[in-house]
């Protein structure tokens, strides 16, 4: 690993290795202490963040190591200046840049010009580091993650990217359920279903929660992204029967519920669903720290 932009570019053997290395950093935190000791890690942030920034930060210090946060008001990247300029002159003082972007291509012009480790906190296409932290929780729950079932509900936008490549690279099922129209990306269905092939997964696609068969987890979003201004009337007229309900859940036999954060209680979920003992949002949010930790110490050893 020389970054992390997307899941897609791991192998089924280092996604495995970057889970166990997980849990070991949170059943172990002593032993990690002084895994980053001297290192200073910068985040540069284009969106607002709870979970990413304070997970990046406060996990940073934990293993050693000194955090940078950067926001918009030093200018936006490449408009105050080149990304490419950003990149390099951050290198000289980093050894690391964590970022959080609007564009993809934003991440990816970090990592070509940029001479350290980039990490990938959110773009409009990925969202790696929530998918590694949530087939974290996953593991602790089941046995062998790669049999889990996973559904996910609702617009198939960047989270749902990432958990359909971590789903197929663990070759666990999973079964994405969208309003027409608010399907995943294309290339990114072909890409997972090529790679679900290769390691005996299967990516299943329906707008018909009908169609749905018995599922371990099931994983919702925020119906509108942030920074979108479809009127919420406008989204609630297409998303509403993607509601996940404690009726849902008990008819697709689901144990778990999962959900990225911010939830919206009554919207993409219902308050029962989201607060029940079945709810795994707090360990995804916790996990969200560990996982990191567990790229940044595999990045900087």
């Amino acid at each position: 690993m020389n970054h992390l932009l997307s899941i897609k570019e791991l192998s089924q053997a280092q996604l495995l290795d970057l889970l166990a290395l997980a849990k070991k950093i949170k059943n172990n935190p002593a032993d990690y202490r002084h895994a980053l000791d001297g290192k200073s890690v910068v985040m540069l942030f284009e969106k607002p963040s709870l979970r990413t920034r304070v997970s990046f930060d406060i996990g940073i210090n934990k293993l050693g190591g000194h955090c940078l946060y950067l926001d918009q008001q030093n200018g936006a990247l490449g408009k105050r200046e080149p990304v490419s300029d950003f990149a390099s002159n951050l290198s000289c003082w980093a050894d690391a840049i964590v970022a959080r972007t609007y564009l993809h291509t934003t991440i990816e012009e970090l990592a070509e010009h940029g001479k350290v480790p980039v990490i990938n906190a959110l773009s409009d296409l990925y969202h790696p580091c929530q998918a590694l932290a949530d087939f974290l929780t996953l593991s602790e729950k089941f046995d062998d993650v790669t049999k889990v079932k996973l559904a996910y509900l609702g617009d198939g936008n960047n989270v749902a990217h990432s958990l359909m490549y971590g789903a197929a690279i663990l070759g666990a099922t999973m079964t994405v359920v969208c309003p027409e129209g608010h399907f995943p990306a294309d290339e990114v269905v072909t890409e997972v279903q090529q790679i679900a092939e290769q390691n005996g997964g299967q990516l299943i696609l329906t707008s018909d929660l009908n169609a749905i068969n018995e599922q371990d987890a099931v994983y919702t979003d925020t119906w509108i992204s942030m920074g979108d201004d479809t009127s919420l009337a406008e989204i609630e007229a297409k998303f509403k029967p993607y509601q996940v309900t404690q009726a849902l859940m008990d008819k697709l036999g689901a144990k778990y519920f999962m959900h990225c954060l911010p939830a919206y209680r009554e919207v993409e979920a219902t308050a029962e669903v989201v607060d029940g003992e079945g709810s795994l949002i707090l360990d995804q949010a916790e996990n969200r720290m560990h996982a990191q930790n567990a790229v940044l110490v595999t990045l900087l050893s």
